[in-house]
């Protein structure tokens, strides 16, 4: 079970302070960029490619934690550690797991925005 917050809201309220009125753009740009990221993740865990699978990951967890969300880093952590194992046995179902919090994430960093 995780126990990672969807968001950390602390490192949410630093960006916005530091990036200001660009920090809307910075949540557009993390969320049209990540639904690329889940794409190319489907796509390399599909081809059985562990190099892409590793290396998507990866990028993909960096994103996530340099927007605050700890929970979503965590799972593409768990697909990068899989890829650079070589073993894909588990990586549908996370997947899976990384396409539903996507989608909580997107809600509540787009609930951010109406504030």
């Amino acid at each position: 079970m995780n126990t990672k917050p969807h968001l950390d809201e602390e490192a949410l309220a630093e960006l916005q302070d530091v990036m200001e009125d660009e920090f809307e753009i910075l949540i557009h740009t993390f969320i049209n960029d990540s639904w690329e990221r889940v794409a190319g993740l489907r796509h390399a865990i599909e081809s059985r490619d562990t190099t892409a699978v590793a290396h998507t990951a990866h990028s993909f967890k960096g994103s996530c934690i340099n927007i605050g969300a700890p929970q979503l880093g965590e799972l593409c952590r768990q697909v990068e550690a899989a890829g650079k194992a070589e073993d894909l046995t588990e990586t549908p179902a996370l997947l899976q797991a990384i396409e539903s919090e996507f989608h909580t994430v997107c809600g509540l960093l787009e609930g951010l925005l109406v504030r």
